[in-house]
């Protein structure tokens, strides 16, 4: 899989591409990532992106030509399954979606800051919008890093054990059961028996169980979702 990010601040991608998760899916030729500098395709003096809103209103936009010529650059290269664009009123970012993600052999994230895009951008570039949540960051790169963890850690190969990530809260539309490691009593806070009873089914069932009444509590939209009795 090839990740494409574009971004104005293409230092905050140097530290978290260096974790674990990435390395191994690059090392195993799993995935690429590439990081494109705005500022490397202004047209303007002093590797301008960004000016002041029509209309008055305050703060600053990135600007159409630096993103369009970005991205026609890199779509002469390549052909992308998906021009995703990181922005607070977005679809919101669920397991789901970041499968769905995963089957993409080449997609394209941009970055958005300041107060975010020209529109003209938003109508004529993106084919996806995604959004982590409804709050306003300084800019879409910690959003990108997000989808790229995300999507990475389900592509097969890159977590030796399968069946862990099939584990994972939300991908079966419930959140993850409790989860216990030693010691088996700790200041008399004990593990509960039937995951020490070695009876698989059992086993199972206790954490269907879980799921279901942790969801119900902490995220009941999902329950309604999946019409969970």
């Amino acid at each position: 899989m090839r990740i494409d990010i574009i971004t104005c601040l293409p230092q905050l991608f140097e530290s978290p591409l260096k974790h674990f998760i990435f390395q191994r899916a690059i090392k195993q030729h799993l995935l690429s990532i590439n990081i494109h500098n705005l500022r490397h395709y202004t047209p303007y003096k002093h590797d301008k992106i960004d000016d002041s809103l029509y209309g008055g209103d305050a703060g600053m936009l990135l600007m159409v030509e630096p993103i369009a010529n970005c991205i026609r650059a890199l779509q002469k290269e390549q052909n992308y399954d998906e021009v995703i664009y990181m922005a607070p009123d977005g679809e919101p970012l669920t397991q789901d979606l970041v499968n769905k993600c995963s089957l993409k052999q080449n997609i394209m994230v941009l970055c958005g800051h300041y107060k975010g895009i020209d529109e003209r951008i938003r109508k004529h570039f993106i084919t996806l919008e995604i959004s982590i949540g409804d709050y306003v960051l300084s800019g879409g790169e910690l959003p990108a890093l997000i989808l790229a963890d995300a999507i990475v850690r389900v592509i097969p190969g890159v977590i030796s054990d399968a069946s862990s990530v099939l584990a994972d809260s939300f991908q079966d539309g419930l959140v993850a059961p409790p989860a216990y490691t030693r010691p088996y009593n700790y200041e008399g806070m004990m593990v509960p028996d039937v995951l020490l009873s070695g009876n698989h089914k059992a086993i199972q069932e206790w954490a269907q169980q879980e799921k279901v009444a942790r969801t119900k509590k902490r995220r009941p939209h999902l329950i309604e979702k999946k019409e969970v009795i």
